[in-house]
């Protein structure tokens, strides 16, 4: 099993300075998730060969490993237009991770909520042009679903990607999504079990049930606006069943990719980084 980390809250360090920094944590792998400099939110990815040389020399300089790439882009979008831009930031994303020895790439199922037929036919519509490129380039597909994706759901996210019959094409659970996956139950053990053999990828952080007491324990400003409230904290900080969480991973000989994604906390981002790791070594790595 892998840890891994995703140095979002370090995303303002220019690429060597946060391997360096990664590396200080005491972290062995790295997942990139979006940064303006290399595979931003939505856009076409901002690097070169240049990029790639630097990065790939700071992480043979330091000893840390890159897990996988995390890109995120409308690929199930309701707009045709929007889904084709996609495909094409898809197809540069899938180089890039080539070019970097990068054997993993996970993301999101993406598109809207209140359109979740038609994305949902918009996103197997991108699959039919990118997954050959995937398979063709030796490049694994880990997707979770996320609050607002057209699949919200732990039990129909895996179902869709046992439909797509790749061997190379998995399923991501994270944590702080926990209670969207259920409708707020919070009932870990069955959506882990549930995916079973394709559960290859974990995110680890916390969160509250901001579903609980009819919907209304946040007040959203303005009334009825469309939020999906969450956000990504330090374990014991939130509502997640962190035993049976990890004591079911354990159970199912989990030997995937764990990735610590908290995001809270930039004003104690060394502290909360060295916590999670601790935390994750203990309860994985018996």
């Amino acid at each position: 099993m892998r840890i891994a980390f995703d140095p979002y809250m370090y995303r303002h360090l220019p690429i060597p300075q946060m391997v360096d920094k990664v590396a200080e944590l005491g972290y062995e792998y790295i997942e990139l998730s979006p940064r303006e400099d290399f595979l931003p939110f939505y856009k076409y990815p901002r690097v070169d060969k240049a990029r790639i040389r630097e990065f790939r020399k700071a992480l043979n300089d330091t000893g840390v490993k890159l897990s996988s790439l995390l890109p995120l882009y409308h690929w199930a979008g309701p707009d045709e237009e929007m889904r084709e831009a996609a495909v094409r930031n898809w197809k540069r994303a899938i180089q890039v991770a080539v070019e970097m020895d990068c054997d993993l790439i996970n993301t999101e199922f993406s598109g809207h909520a209140d359109k979740a037929m038609l994305c949902e036919n918009q996103f197997m519509r991108s699959m039919e042009e990118l997954l050959p490129i995937f398979e063709r380039e030796g490049v694994k597909l880990d997707i979770q679903a996320h609050p607002y994706d057209f699949c919200e759901r732990n039990n129909e996210a895996v179902d869709i990607i046992r439909g797509l019959d790749k061997g190379f094409v998995n399923y991501l659970y994270a944590a702080p999504h926990t209670f969207f996956y259920d409708d707020g139950k919070g009932d870990i053990a069955p959506m882990l079990r549930y995916a079973g053999d394709k559960l290859t990828h974990v995110i680890i952080a916390d969160t509250y049930n901001h579903r609980a007491s009819s919907n209304l324990r946040y007040i959203v400003n303005p009334p009825g606006v469309v939020a999906t409230v969450h956000q990504h904290l330090d374990i014991g900080q939130g509502e997640v069943d962190w035993d049976t969480f990890f004591s079911t991973l354990r159970d199912m000989k989990f030997d995937g990719i764990a990735t610590v994604a908290v995001f809270a906390w930039e004003d104690r981002a060394d502290e909360s980084s060295r916590f999670m790791l601790e935390r994750v070594k203990q309860e994985l790595c018996r």
